[in-house]
């Protein structure tokens, strides 16, 4: 079940990001927290009904654990690829639904949105990794 040369390269980049980010933010502090589940609500609201304190170490948790997901070759890529686009879909529907993120389009970032837009890369791995070369394959044979 080897794992290929650009799905080893895609894993690696995005595993040890995230999983640096799930580290940072073991530390975090209440108001920080109350920051970051205030912009997250924007993309899923129902996680403005946690508490700061529980939210910050949910997601601390939870990018840790994708982080070494995606770093453990152990893990097929496309699972990891699912956990990947799943993560990277709250975090663009935070962009989208946040005010002032984006221009009067909807779409491009503003200034103070870029910061957000840039997360779009984690989900064009996620896709890579789910529709990697495999299922290439899986295609050709059905034809």
């Amino acid at each position: 079940m080897g794992i290929s040369i650009a799905n080893a390269a895609l894993r690696l980049v995005s595993g040890a990001f995230i999983l640096n980010s799930g580290i940072n933010k073991l530390r975090i502090d209440e108001a920080s927290a109350a920051g970051l589940q205030q912009m997250a609500a924007n993309g899923v609201p129902q996680l403005a009904e946690l508490e700061p304190a529980v939210f910050g170490k949910a997601v601390s948790i939870s990018e840790i654990s994708l982080g070494s997901a995606l770093l453990l070759p152990l893990i097929p890529s496309r699972l990891a690829g699912l956990g990947l686009g799943a993560f990277s879909g709250v975090l663009l529907a935070s962009y989208l639904r946040t005010p002032g993120m984006t221009e009067s389009d909807g779409i491009r970032p503003t200034a103070d949105g870029t910061a957000l837009a840039k997360d779009v890369w984690l989900a064009g791995i996620a896709v890579a990794l789910i529709f990697g070369r495999k299922a290439a394959k899986k295609i050709k044979k059905a034809k």
